[in-house]
C-alpha cells in the first residue's frame, strides 16, 4: 500500500541569472519564444525577435536589472526562494514538501518535479504565483508541467490552483499592507492599482485577465473603504505597437498632475513579489514620469513578497487542496 506524500510547488515566470547583456539574451530568447508570450507566426516571430528584439533589447534590460539586483542576486528569484523556505516551515510539521521553480530559467519546473519523484511524493500540488490568470504566464506554467509529465509512466495525483484573485486572505493581505503603508506615511490624494499589461486582443479571444485585474482591484479598494474617487486601475509595460490593456500607466501618470493630483500611492497586486517591473519600471521610472509630469510625491507600496499575511494567506489557499 502506498503512502500518501505530498508536495507543493510554488513556480513564477524567472530571471536572468546576472545582470549582463549574455544572460539577459537568453533569458529573453527563451521567455519570447514561448508561443502563450507572444502568439504570431513562428516564421515571422523568429525573423522580428532575433533580427530586430534580441540585438537591441538585451543590453537596455540589463541595465535596468543593474539597478535592482541584489547581493542576493535577482529580486523575483530570492524573493520567491524566502518566500518559498517560509512556506515550507510551516508546511512541514503537515509532512508537505515545498519548493518552488521557474517557467523560464533555475531552477526549472522539470527539475523539481523529478526531484518530487526520487522523493516519492504520490500528490503534487501546483501554485502559480499569479493571482490573476492569464493565458500568457499562468497557462505556460501547466504547459510546462504537462510537457514533463507525459513522459512519466506512473503519473502523480496533481492540481493545479489556476489563479486566487478575489481569494479573501490574499485581498486582505494586499489591503492591509497598504493599511500599514499609509500608517507610515499619511496616504495621498490617489490609490493607483497597477497590473502587468497584456495585448487588448486576448481579452476577446477569452483570456479572462482583464476581467479579473478589475476584480481584485474592487475588492481591494472595498476592503480599504475607498471611493470611485480616491483609487483607480491601470495597466504597465506595454510592449510592441498593438493595443494593449487601458488605461496605460504611464499615460495617466503623465496627465494627472495637471488634472490637480499631485499625491499618489502606486501598488501592484499582480505581482506577489517584487521583481524588474515593480522595483525599476513603477518605483523608480514611472516616478520620475510623474515627478516630472508636476507631481509632487510618489510612494511605491511594496508587493507582499515573503511577509507572514502572505505566508499566511498562500499557505490557506493550499490547506484547501490538502
Amino acid at each position: 500500500m502506498t503512502t500518501k506524500k505530498t508536495a507543493v510547488l510554488l513556480a513564477n515566470l524567472g530571471s536572468p541569472t546576472a545582470p549582463t547583456t549574455k544572460a539577459v539574451r537568453r533569458f529573453l530568447a527563451d521567455f519570447l519564444w514561448d508561443p502563450r508570450v507572444v502568439n504570431l507566426p513562428r516564421p515571422l516571430w523568429w525573423i522580428i525577435l532575433n533580427f530586430f528584439v534580441l540585438p537591441f533589447r538585451p543590453s537596455k534590460s540589463a541595465k535596468a536589472y543593474q539597478k535592482v539586483w541584489h547581493e542576493k542576486g535577482s529580486p523575483l528569484t530570492y524573493l520567491t526562494r524566502q518566500l518559498t523556505e517560509k512556506m515550507a516551515e510551516q508546511l512541514s510539521s503537515q509532512g508537505v514538501i515545498t519548493n518552488y521553480a521557474m517557467r523560464y530559467g533555475e531552477p526549472s519546473i522539470a527539475k523539481q518535479l523529478k526531484a518530487f519523484k526520487a522523493e516519492g511524493v504520490t500528490d503534487i500540488i501546483i501554485l502559480p504565483l499569479y493571482p490573476q490568470y492569464s493565458s500568457t504566464t499562468t497557462a505556460s506554467i501547466y504547459d510546462d508541467l504537462i510537457k514533463e509529465l507525459n513522459q512519466w509512466r506512473h503519473l502523480p495525483n496533481f492540481q493545479f490552483i489556476s489563479d486566487y484573485h478575489q481569494d479573501a486572505h490574499y485581498i486582505s493581505a494586499v489591503a492591509e499592507s497598504i493599511k500599514q503603508a499609509w500608517d507610515e506615511h499619511a496616504k495621498n490624494e490617489l490609490l493607483i492599482m497597477s497590473f502587468h499589461g497584456l495585448p487588448e486582443v486576448l481579452t476577446k479571444w477569452g483570456d479572462p485577465y482583464f476581467h479579473q485585474c478589475h476584480r481584485t482591484a474592487w475588492l481591494i479598494a472595498e476592503a480599504l473603504g475607498l471611493n470611485e474617487s480616491q483609487w483607480m486601475l491601470v495597466f504597465q509595460s506595454r510592449f510592441g505597437k498593438a493595443e494593449w490593456l487601458k488605461p496605460y500607466c504611464v499615460d495617466t501618470l503623465e496627465v494627472l498632475p495637471g488634472q490637480g493630483v499631485k499625491t499618489v500611492d502606486v501598488v501592484c497586486p499582480g505581482f506577489a513579489v517584487d521583481c524588474l517591473e515593480t522595483l525599476e519600471e513603477i518605483a523608480m521610472e514611472n516616478k520620475s514620469i510623474f515627478i516630472e509630469a508636476g507631481g509632487i510625491d510618489y510612494r511605491y507600496i511594496s508587493a507582499l513578497n515573503d511577509s507572514v499575511s502572505h505566508v499566511s494567506a498562500l499557505i490557506d489557499l493550499i490547506g484547501q487542496k490538502i
